[in-house]
């Protein structure tokens, strides 16, 4: 296949060229970069990823095709792609169809022949920024039109990327219910649950908690997602209300931000993020690590928990100490700011799940002895 010209650029002026993939078009977005080996086509389905162009760091991408299975949500989410070397055979017998086709039928636009070692670096160096590819577009043209692509400081896009209406997941007659709080949620999030005998009902974003606790559920989940925490104070306020009811309750990624807010405590935007398949993480309170997947680019601040005494740090991030999750000394609530389900990813952390469905079942206990 013969491929078109393309170029990347990056809002400080960084210029880069290569070969189209994709959809031939231009898309621009906040460029970031994901250091996991493989599950790209999950990554590319996580909705936290809307309004990101992704760098993979893996060299070789699309050797293993595209498969419906493999979905994280109902199509890829994120704004564009930037890779090195674009396979355009897949291998995998199991696969439908090629990245490429997928990408193409689907919209997304991409960049290949990228040298993505330097990429990265740059990234890691300069920060995350504003970026635009096109495969139909001059690079003065592309000057212009970058200026319209929106920061991620202050953008709320839960309401964007979440489910319109809302629908259950599980068996009906299960003991557990929980309440699902969509702001982007992956479908392996709701599927963990289910597997662990939840029947989940899940919420669009901007549902109010009474419509939530009209459901009757035993427990509440805050899930993932896109955009900025500072700015979602309907969420927060939802959060806040959850709390009160006393009932057991979990937050991953933005939930677990959101649970923070909700706490006194505040959150700022990170210099780069972290999004990957191996980041380590300890568990403070089994002194455990944990080879974790993450994605995010906002987390808790440390400022505000020695003068918060109902708040306890209870995972912390190997490599640079940030907050990676939170529990309520108060309440029956705690947070992780990465993702257990981890699909894709280790599975050290699904025990998470199982921590949850056991502080619901002791509440529920609790209760009916009371």
């Amino acid at each position: 296949m013969q491929h078109k010209k393309a170029y990347l650029l990056l809002e400080d002026g960084l210029l880069v060229e290569g070969l189209a993939i994709g959809k031939i078009g231009t898309s621009g977005g906040e460029i970031c970069f994901n250091t996991g080996m493989t599950g790209y086509q999950e990554i590319y389905t996580d909705p936290s990823y809307y309004g990101q162009i992704i760098v993979n760091t893996t060299a070789h991408i699309g050797n293993y095709g595209a498969v419906d299975e493999e979905q994280e949500s109902d199509k890829p989410k994120i704004a564009g792609l930037v890779v090195n070397d674009f396979a355009e055979e897949f291998s995998r017998k199991s696969a439908k169809e090629s990245l490429q086709s997928y990408l193409e039928k689907r919209g997304i636009v991409g960049i290949a022949n990228v040298d993505t070692r330097m990429l990265v670096r740059y990234i890691r160096s300069k920060g995350a920024m504003n970026a635009i590819i096109s495969s139909e577009l001059s690079p003065e043209e592309l000057i212009k039109e970058i200026k319209k692509v929106p920061s991620m400081d202050g953008l709320e896009l839960s309401s964007v990327v979440t489910t319109k209406e809302a629908y259950t997941v599980g068996d009906p007659n299960a003991s557990i219910r929980v309440a699902v709080l969509d702001l982007g949620i992956k479908k392996s999030i709701v599927d963990n649950l289910a597997s662990r005998g939840c029947y989940c009902k899940v919420f669009p974003a901007k549902t109010s908690f009474q419509e939530m606790a009209a459901f009757e559920p035993h427990g509440y989940f805050i899930s993932n997602g896109p955009g900025d925490p500072s700015v979602m104070q309907y969420a927060v306020e939802t959060v806040k209300k959850a709390l009160d009811s006393s009932k057991p309750l979990f937050g991953i990624c933005l939930g677990h931000q959101l649970l923070a807010l909700a706490s006194g405590l505040s959150t700022y935007k990170m210099h780069h993020g972290h999004r990957g398949l191996n980041h380590p993480v300890k568990n403070l309170l089994s002194g455990k690590g944990e080879m974790t997947s993450q994605n995010h680019g906002f987390a808790v601040s440390e400022k505000e928990i020695e003068k918060n005494p109902n708040v306890e740090v209870t995972h912390v991030h190997l490599n640079d100490n940030t907050i990676m999750g939170i529990r309520r000394k108060d309440k029956k609530a705690f947070s992780v700011q990465y993702h257990p389900e981890a699909s894709p990813g280790p599975h050290d952390s699904r025990y998470l799940f199982d921590e949850f469905v056991s502080m619901i079942k002791a509440d529920v206990k609790e209760s009916v002895s009371a």
